[in-house]
């Protein structure tokens, strides 16, 4: 018995200082550390044996969506080099830095994607259950959003003293997974409203074939502007009504911004948000490459709106949404409170009169007055447990 307790504190220690070594200051992480090497180890050996992973059980945790990109040719090559990367830095990390946990967790992963077969696994005989868990796509997501915009906050941070590792960093990236892993199951859902609107309106035809075949970029602006508005009113929605905003009030209760941050979203309104900005999208005939296309750029834009990357931009966030005009969205001060609820187009506040971007100024602080709970259960509870009244937050 004093053996197991033994090895649980260890393994607890470990964690502990992985932790710590995680969200160390800047002046630790300088380049020759062997912090950088460390994370890039640890970044790179966890999309490897992710990948891995859904290569050997592809019924279970592979998107059937990426099985284009899985039947590359080059596809194995490449998490072959993703993990012989991975050993490298970590064996370097291991060599520079006085502290070893990133780079000896890393190499562990790293060798327990080899022992699972590496980039040469085949597939599991295994029984369907006709649902996944998208292990790949949020790889795919995270690697694709997260060398997208992590560069840009260390080149161009809003805020300078603000860590890639900062505060709550673990809840956004276990939304992030969630919502990645759980891709199905919010498309079922959010898809169920537009499948029941088009059973029913074969009168519509018509109407769908005139925008099928209006020009790609024409339907696709349309989308924007679509979408945009019936968010506007979703969005505003959320803020006026108490029981709703207990929800949304999860999103906003996140005290930093940055790329990640937007992934705070309760499990409820993801589903209700998708499913709402999804129907003109689904119901009104516009071509499948236009929706696929507005899908990996609303990806995106939701990543830039809440990244932590500098520029005033005055004249440009009062036609297109901008960092700082989104930020104004999320701030703590009273003039921020339900304001700039457009997601692409700002003009759509002033239409209806809650547009608030004060020339030169950010907010100094993020979140709201209320008391949330910083776990993810604790969070998926609180619009059922919540004893604040609307008349007291954002």
């Amino acid at each position: 018995m004093d053996f197991v307790n033994q090895t649980g504190a260890r393994i607890s220690q470990f964690f502990k200082t992985l932790k710590k070594d995680l969200e160390s200051h800047r002046e630790v992480r300088r380049f020759g550390s062997g912090w950088l090497s460390g994370f890039f180890a640890l970044l790179l050996a966890i999309s490897g044996l992710l990948m891995v992973v859904a290569l050997r059980f592809p019924d279970w945790f592979a998107t059937p969506e990426l099985e284009i990109v899985k039947e590359w040719a080059g596809f194995r090559v490449a998490v072959h080099a993703i993990l012989l990367t991975s050993y490298a830095l970590a064996l370097l990390s291991l060599l520079l830095r006085p502290r070893k946990a990133l780079g000896f967790f890393a190499l562990m992963i790293g060798l327990s994607a080899a022992l699972l077969g590496g980039a040469n696994v085949q597939p599991e005989e295994t029984r369907s259950w006709g649902i996944f868990f998208g292990l790949d796509f949020f790889v795919v997501n995270l690697l694709a959003t997260g060398f997208m915009f992590a560069p840009l906050e260390r080149l161009k941070p809003h805020k300078r003293e603000q860590r890639l590792f900062r505060t709550e960093w673990r809840e956004d990236l276990f939304y992030f997974l969630v919502s990645s892993m759980f891709v199905q199951l919010l498309g079922f859902l959010t898809l169920a409203p537009s499948e029941i609107i088009n059973d029913n309106t074969s009168s519509w035809d018509a109407f769908r074939a005139a925008i099928a075949g209006l020009p790609w970029l024409v339907q696709f602006v349309i989308v924007l502007i679509a979408s945009d508005m019936a968010q506007y009113w979703y969005h505003r929605l959320f803020h006026q009504l108490p029981f709703l905003w207990g929800f949304h009030a999860i999103h906003h209760s996140a005290q930093s911004m940055d790329w990640l941050a937007g992934s705070r979203m309760h499990f409820v309104e993801v589903i209700l948000l998708r499913a709402v900005t999804s129907l003109p999208l689904f119901t009104l005939g516009f071509s499948p490459s236009v929706m696929q296309a507005y899908l990996g750029f609303i990806y995106v834009w939701s990543s830039l709106l809440h990244a932590n990357i500098g520029g005033n931009l005055n004249r440009l966030g009062h036609w297109i949404a901008t960092p700082r005009f989104h930020h104004w969205h999320h701030g703590l001060e009273d003039e921020a409170f339900d304001v700039n609820f457009a997601i692409h187009f700002p003009w759509i506040d002033k239409l209806f009169g809650t547009f608030h971007l004060p020339e030169d100024r950010w907010p100094k602080d993020y979140g709201i007055p209320e008391d949330v709970p910083r776990n993810y259960v604790g969070q998926f509870l609180y619009p059922w447990t919540r004893t604040g009244k609307k008349s007291d937050d954002a």
